[in-house]
């Protein structure tokens, strides 16, 4: 009678300890089954989007060095990216100065470029190139061609400059408006379009280097100071802290790789860093002073 009892115990056991076997192996197989979600990457303006070649190969490093599926999401404006970025639609994007300080307070930094090996650049004011002068006030009067209204240094800069003097651009310039690219302020320019331009400094170095043509009938009139690299940031809570942790470090690292290093140099960039966001202070100050002029 006790051996049967025990048998009894030792099968239910053993079913138990089957079924739960089972369960598993069926939890696992429906977590196999269901594809992780991509890494969601936008990009602005600020990046060299027209060039198929550098975006499929940006894509496929990313994509080796996560170990993620990763999506790059393109826009025509800062603020469709901006708004993606913030309502928790993108797991990271690259940005401008000018939209991170904005909403600094609902994003992280992830990473800033460096060119030249540093985390700078400039906002250049460009005019034909036989045209003379040396400062804003050369440009009074002028049709006058900014890239984007979210843009620090197609946009922000400029309008800060004629803060300073107590101008604002719709009194300043006869007209003014905007291409949404700064490869196209530079073509307003080139053109007679625009008798003067905003434009990214970056940009418009690395398109004389790989287009010259489309620069060559313009000149740089002005440079800015040393501002903060447009950053690439995520939202303050990310989506997925592993996902974003493992596209923080495929950047961080992009310089020791050699597919990495080859995407790089289609950027011109020394790779990307940790910065602090005290570099993006001076953008803050003129926005702020932006504000302030109403």
């Amino acid at each position: 009678m006790g051996f049967g009892l025990n048998h009894r115990l030792d099968r239910r056991k053993l079913l138990g300890a089957t079924a739960s076997l089972l369960l598993a192996s069926t939890v696992g197989a429906v977590a196999e089954a269901v594809p992780r979600a991509p890494i969601r990457f936008g990009l602005t303006p600020v990046f060299l989007t027209n060039d198929l070649e550098l975006l499929g190969r940006l894509q496929s490093y990313l994509q080796r060095a996560t170990g993620h599926s990763v999506e790059l999401v393109t826009r025509r404006t800062y603020q469709e990216i901006t708004t993606l970025l913030t309502t928790g639609q993108l797991d990271a994007a690259w940005i401008c100065g000018f939209p991170y300080i904005a909403h600094r307070a609902e994003l992280q930094l992830v990473a800033v470029p460096l060119w030249h090996h540093k985390p700078l650049y400039q906002s250049y004011l460009i005019v034909d190139r036989d045209r003379k002068g040396s400062g804003i006030l050369d440009l009074r009067g002028d049709i006058h061609a900014f890239s984007d209204p979210d843009s620090n240094s197609g946009f922000l800069v400029t309008r800060a400059a004629l803060a300073e003097r107590g101008l604002k651009p719709e009194a300043f310039f006869a007209k003014t408006f905007f291409t949404y690219g700064h490869r196209d302020v530079i073509r307003a320019v080139a053109s007679g379009l625009a008798g003067s331009g905003s434009v990214d400094g970056y940009i418009y170095d690395v398109v004389t280097e790989i287009d010259p043509d489309l620069t060559r009938d313009t000149r740089v009139l002005r440079a800015s100071e040393w501002l903060g690299f447009p950053p690439i940031a995520a939202p303050k809570i990310p989506i997925d802290q592993a996902r974003l942790n493992a596209f923080t470090t495929a950047l961080w690292e992009m310089d020791g790789d050699e597919e990495g290093r080859a995407v790089l140099k289609m950027l011109r960039l020394d790779g990307f860093g940790a910065e602090d966001t005290a570099s993006f202070d001076a953008i803050a100050a003129k926005a702020a002073l932006v504000a302030a002029s109403g």
